[in-house]
């Protein structure tokens, strides 16, 4: 690919200066466009500068978007109280925005991961010629190359401190593409949760109510499905794919150069454009329109089992643990069954049990 351009260039050049297309004169595609250069510095210093780019004028600003969006539903649902989940069973409560704060503070932990990385792929591998030792490049060439893309660009490349590394391992290639896969791991959850929390609208967990986008169904009517959320967790995969096949061509720099850099090239920038625009897609169709069901969300915390762990420190771990599965054996509520065993009084049951004050230590 690099001398296909030198190629192009060498012939373009030719045509301007009036020669003979072919010919390589008076523009020679060797001596002339390649001129202190080899595809083994070449190639690697293009796939930094894509990817370079492609982080921060595509991802960053997408994740950033969709921080934005999440951190204002964490507090547009900071008020309301609703039954946490571990192990997908109930578990003490929080506040609807409170999860969702854990959301955003993925994302946000996300991008300083990725700016992280961002210096690494700023080396450049350019000057380091065939093998990293320079051969028929003056000195001073590789500095002035980057200073000349850092100022076309407007990010800070610069030289690579050894070109050995640079042209035989992509290891920075490597780590920046992890960064990014722990960034799809982040927003595989956040999509799938959400597409949980909106199931329904009647027989699921019926928390949420996310944006109806188009009809869900050709035979089932009024089925509206989550495709926003389906569609960022297929992203998340073929990230997560990208990355396996990134990693294994990180390892495949023999002796001193690594050949891999196409396909690193091509799984990383389809990586960053498949979850910029992901991101963008979820957070404006479905983030910024998902509104709280409080209706159903009172309904499943009033029910719950486990609003009993609030008494737990007045009358142990035992007998609350038997209160609650006597009230679910019974089907009756906690507040029945713990009064029914004499251990706490009306005015101790609704002191303790206050699911506003078991969303904070204490």
């Amino acid at each position: 690919s690099n001398m296909n351009a030198n190629e192009v260039i060498s012939n373009r050049a030719i045509e301007m200066l009036g020669g003979v297309m072919g010919s390589k004169k008076p523009v020679h595609p060797n001596d002339h466009v390649n001129m202190s250069q080899s595809s083994n510095d070449t190639y690697p210093t293009a796939m930094h500068i894509a990817c370079a780019e492609r982080i921060v004028h595509d991802l960053l600003p997408a994740l950033k978007h969709l921080h934005k969006a999440l951190a204002a539903k964490s507090r547009e649902f900071n008020h309301i109280i609703k039954i946490g989940r571990t192990h997908t069973q109930d578990a003490t409560p929080l506040t609807l925005g409170q999860e969702f704060s854990g959301y955003a503070a993925q994302v946000a932990s996300s991008i300083k991961r990725i700016e992280l990385t961002l210096p690494g792929l700023q080396e450049l591998a350019q000057g380091g010629t065939a093998v990293g030792t320079g051969l028929n490049a003056p000195v001073g060439f590789a500095e002035r190359v980057a200073d000349r893309i850092a100022s076309i660009t407007g990010i800070a490349f610069v030289t690579a401190p050894n070109k050995f590394e640079a042209l035989a391992a992509h290891d920075s290639m490597v780590f920046s593409h992890g960064a990014i896969n722990a960034a799809a791991a982040a927003l595989f959850k956040i999509a799938n949760d959400i597409r949980f929390l909106g199931s329904g609208p009647r027989s699921g967990l019926g928390e949420l109510s996310l944006p109806e986008n188009e009809p869900g169904s050709s035979i089932m009517p009024g089925k509206v499905n989550p495709t926003q959320c389906e569609a960022l967790t297929q992203v998340c995969v073929q990230v997560f794919g990208n990355n396996a096949a990134l990693t294994f061509a990180g390892s495949q720099g023999h002796f001193e150069l690594n050949v891999y850099n196409p396909l690193m090239a091509y799984n990383f920038l389809q990586s960053v454009q498949l979850l910029s625009d992901a991101s963008v897609s979820f957070t404006d169709n479905c983030v910024v329109g998902i509104e709280a069901r409080e209706d159903n969300i009172k309904a499943a915390l009033d029910r719950s089992l486990m609003l009993v762990t609030a008494l737990a420190p007045t009358i142990g771990y035992d007998n609350a643990a038997k209160i609650a599965k006597t009230a679910h054996k019974k089907g009756t509520t906690l507040r029945e069954e713990a009064l029914a065993t004499g251990l706490v009084s009306e005015a101790d049951y609704d002191r303790l049990v206050r699911p506003e004050d078991m969303t904070h230590p204490g």
